[in-house]
């Protein structure tokens, strides 16, 4: 993956209705949603020129500004077209996008109900979100300090830039121990998710993954969830103790950036990527390949 800073890359991003230059997608450092946090986004990706599961990002999209109290000033369709838009002009056809939303400059205060809401979607190269030669051994993660908000003190079902402040802190906390990446519990100190990705646990053949519904339900989490029972396997959405991890034998994590990622550790827990792993792995693989077209 380049390393070039993304103020310097090439390229065009979709900002507010019109393609501008890569260079020239700016916002003012008085805007709102960098001070406030008033800013909501989505990751997906695309697979062969098709971006996978495009509409149900967007209307998630939508849904977390108006848990935001603001409405992005387009349509589903008009957010659809525009990704599409983008993925045609970057040339790529294996791609990450990143459409963000966010209040802006008009007012300066907590209070900001009359900011124009800005809409900007950019696409990008990115192959895997972890080495490719660690993630098939399973990656390694820490516990992390910070839980997950109380959904009574956070919107924890709106995808809000101001909810990933403490999942930043964790994932640098643990990289900083050797790690890639940290789970983080629920205030309640049940397992709850990655700093960026659902987290399911294996058992004697029964797949159990937190129930979610006090961090944010992930579209890829969806998406094995609907492929592990496809292949008849069962799947127990619950709470999940921390100590229950010494029982599983195998774990893995879902996300659009680290679609299904094998983990071999947790802290002081230990797990053996296995074959329903390696199943759901390949099905996920297959599941987002375009479909030929029919004759």
């Amino acid at each position: 993956m380049s390393v070039i800073p993304f103020d310097q890359r090439e390229g065009h991003i979709w900002f507010d209705g019109r393609m501008v230059p890569w260079a020239d997608a700016k916002i003012h450092v008085l805007s709102h949603g960098l001070h406030y946090g008033s800013s909501v986004f989505e990751g997906e990706r695309a697979y062969g020129g098709e971006i996978f599961k495009c509409t149900e990002h967007s209307q998630r999209l939508r849904r977390s500004a108006e848990l935001l109290d603001f409405e992005v000033p387009y349509s589903v369709a008009e957010i659809d077209a525009a990704k599409k838009l983008v993925l045609k002009e970057s040339g790529l056809s294996d791609a990450y996008l990143r459409p963000v939303a966010w209040r802006g400059s008009e007012m300066m205060g907590v209070s900001a109900q009359h900011n124009t809401i800005h809409l900007a979607i950019a696409a990008w190269e990115w192959p895997s979100y972890f080495d490719p030669a660690t993630k098939m051994k399973g990656i390694r993660l820490d516990l992390a300090d910070y839980r997950r908000p109380d959904p009574r003190t956070a919107p924890s079902a709106s995808k809000a830039a101001g909810l990933y402040m403490i999942c930043t802190i964790s994932k640098h906390r643990a990289e900083n121990k050797g790690y890639a990446d940290a789970l983080m519990l629920d205030f309640e100190d049940n397992v709850a998710e990655c700093t960026g990705a659902n987290v399911f646990f294996i058992q004697n053949g029964v797949i159990h993954t937190p129930k979610a519904d006090r961090f944010l339900n992930g579209i890829t989490r969806q998406t094995v969830i609907d492929l592990a029972k496809r292949r008849g396997y069962e799947v127990v959405e619950r709470r999940i103790r921390p100590e229950e991890m010494a029982g599983f034998s195998e774990c893995f994590i879902t996300g659009s950036a680290a679609e299904v990622t094998p983990v071999s550790e947790i802290a002081q827990y230990r797990f053996t990527p296995a074959a329903m792993t390696k199943t759901l792995m390949d099905d996920y693989s297959a599941e987002v390949q375009p479909r030929a077209k029919a004759a």
